[in-house]
């Protein structure tokens, strides 16, 4: 969630009708730019290629107001392409996809009375000495105020958007038929099963009784890390759509980035071992790696967990993937990297029979970096130029393209993104001592 929202507030879409035709306005905005720039680019004599009509800063700009606009669903799936460091979206495009977890439109004061009016009654502000009716964050699902209540307690209090949980799958089925109209998905992809993923995923997000528990659980299985912080349940409060936790202080994340080299490497290998203990230790995993969900407190170098609407189970066999594919990694063995990445399906079998070389040549820029003695840089990203130029390469194919199951994407998605914020803050970690904890010393487990 982003810090104090832009001020006003744009009421959130409510009803099939109204987001549909958001939708509509979204799509013909896209058409319009796609035909200007290709009537320039022909008229300077260019051949225009779609992908690149569709991706200028202009279209880019349209699609983030819209789905700002719309929250929900389908800002929550815009948030997951805009996770991304300029190494697949050119920098500028990175950068405005970025406003999408930087931005959120935030509801309107009638529209806030009459969300809060249905979940606690029409007298809830008597159960209050104060309530900030501005929101303090807002990102794609709800909004988050101050409160302190009769009792003393200083709050932090989550607010759905009217009308989210009920357009989720509206809103998943119009993104998708927008990428199969623009053509950048080809038909023989299958996303059908990621689809019904990411609308069970989205739905559990939406039901703030079920973050509440996952919160608790957290607090649980981290209650023996004193650098972790998670917020305690006012469960008084605390309905299918409102949630309210304790107020806890903390900066944003990414203001790490102002802090000495030394900070900054502690709190990134926190973050990375946290995210190793969830993947082999708990098999549970909060998936959203938004970095507005973490803060962190300058005076105790502790770490706050916000939101844990994303959490979910991890499956063993994904679990094991991982293992045996970081185990193949930790031992430099290419050929078994590459069967393990296949098994687990990060890659499809076609890619690696049509293009092996390519394939090859990334898993040995991975054991290349991964094996260096010492602290990983994340903030050293040369390497990353070669993997993206062998990647596209193969993905210029679109026969090769594959989907990978959508519990390892959700996984994958949380260790993207926890790298992309150690990149941002230039971290050095040991990542292959943390790694060989978990896995072992470079052997490849039996299958």
């Amino acid at each position: 969630m982003t810090d104090r929202p832009r001020s006003g507030g744009y009421r959130v879409p409510h009803g099939r009708l109204s987001r549909l035709s958001q939708f509509g306005r979204l799509a013909g905005g896209v058409a319009g730019g796609v035909l200007a720039e290709g009537a320039r680019r022909l008229a300077s004599g260019k051949r225009p290629h779609l992908r690149d009509l569709l991706l200028t800063p202009g279209n880019v700009s349209t699609v983030v107001e819209r789905l700002a606009h719309l929250r929900g669903a389908a800002m929550k799936l815009g948030q997951m392409v805009s996770m991304d460091a300029g190494d697949v979206l050119p920098a500028e495009l990175a950068q405005i996809m970025a406003r999408l977890r930087d931005n959120a439109h935030h509801m309107p004061p009638a529209q806030l009375q009459k969300a809060l009016n249905a979940q606690w009654g029409t007298d809830w502000r008597s159960r209050f000495q104060l309530f900030d009716a501005r929101p303090i964050a807002a990102a794609s699902i709800g909004q988050v105020h101050r409160a302190i209540t009769r009792d003393g307690r200083e709050l932090a209090i989550k607010v759905q958007y009217p009308g989210v949980r009920e357009s989720i799958d509206a809103d998943v089925d119009n993104v998708a038929t927008l990428l199969r109209l623009s053509n950048l998905l080809p038909a023989s992809v299958d996303i059908a099963p990621l689809l019904a993923e990411a609308k069970r995923q989205l739905a559990e997000e939406a039901d703030y009784l079920r973050e509440a528990a996952q919160m608790q659980r957290f607090a649980a299985l981290l209650a023996d890390d004193p650098g972790v912080i998670v917020p305690e349940l006012a469960a008084d409060l605390t309905t299918p759509s409102v949630l309210a936790m304790s107020f806890v202080e903390g900066q944003p994340i990414e203001a790490l980035e102002r802090a000495p080299q030394g900070t900054r490497d502690a709190v990134m290998a926190r973050m990375i071992g946290l995210v190793l203990r969830e993947l082999f230790d708990f098999g549970m995993m909060q998936t959203d790696p938004n970095f507005a969900n973490f803060r962190f407190q300058p005076d105790t170098g502790r770490i706050v967990l916000l939101d844990f609407g994303a959490a979910r189970p991890v499956a063993s066999s994904t679990a094991e993937g991982y293992r045996r594919l970081l185990a193949a990694g930790l031992g430099g063995d290419r050929d078994a990297v590459r069967d393990a990445a296949v098994a687990a399906g990060f890659m499809g079998k076609g890619a690696v029979d049509r293009y092996l070389p390519r394939v090859n040549r990334m898993i040995d820029v991975i054991l290349c970096e991964m094996n260096r003695p010492g602290a990983f840089d994340f903030g050293d990203r040369r390497f990353v130029a070669t993997l993206r130029e062998e990647g596209m390469a193969i993905a210029a194919d679109r026969a090769t393209w594959h989907v990978p199951p959508a519990d390892l994407l959700f996984v994958q998605r949380k260790i993207s993104g926890t790298a992309l914020l150690a990149a941002r803050l230039k971290a050095r970690v040991d990542v292959r001592t943390m790694v060989q904890h978990w896995v072992g010393g470079g052997a490849v487990p039996a299958a």
